[in-house]
């Protein structure tokens, strides 16, 4: 069962890790095309800029799952250091539970939001609702959910070994 879980948990990170990537190399080429709109040809792309802004947010939140999955965001380093094997098992479990409770009001509230936004249209997007973009925050949160379980079962201090 753990097993399974765990590859689930690589795939589903694999995936928003890739989807995150995307976005990136999104926002790059629209920034692009936007400074060669504006400077070269002196039209500029109104809905570059909107479009950047989403891809932005969407890198984000689907950023997060590699993050948690790693062991590079909510952490106790100092504690963990000092800690035998019994108290860290405590801590890993304690991080885990506050960060689900992070991931779970994000979750939450950005459904909230994406209901609220829907009836919202985008500047520069007019066609767009603001659903889209709001959606970002439950489904980065969703991934985030599998990438803190599979970093509480299987941990992965990735930043401790980096640390000077």
């Amino acid at each position: 069962m753990r097993e399974a879980f765990l590859k689930l948990e690589r795939g589903t990170t694999g995936v928003a890790t890739a989807l995150a990537c995307a976005m990136l190399v999104v926002a790059s080429a629209l920034g692009a095309w936007q400074i060669v709109t504006r400077f070269i040809i002196e039209r500029p792309a109104e809905w570059t800029e909107v479009l950047i802004r989403f891809s932005l947010i969407w890198m984000v939140f689907l950023g997060i799952p590699m993050a948690f999955r790693i062991g590079a965001m909510v952490s106790v380093d100092v504690l963990y250091r000092w800690s035998g094997q019994r108290v860290r098992r405590v801590l890993d479990a304690m991080v885990a539970l506050a960060a689900l409770l992070l991931i779970a009001v994000t979750i939450i509230v950005g459904w909230d939001y994406a209901q609220r936004g829907s009836v919202q249209s985008v500047i520069g997007l007019e066609d767009v609702s603001m659903f889209w973009a709001y959606l970002s925050m439950p489904v980065g949160g969703v991934f985030s959910v599998i990438a803190i379980v599979g970093n509480w079962l299987d941990p992965q201090r990735m930043e401790l070994e980096t640390a000077q």
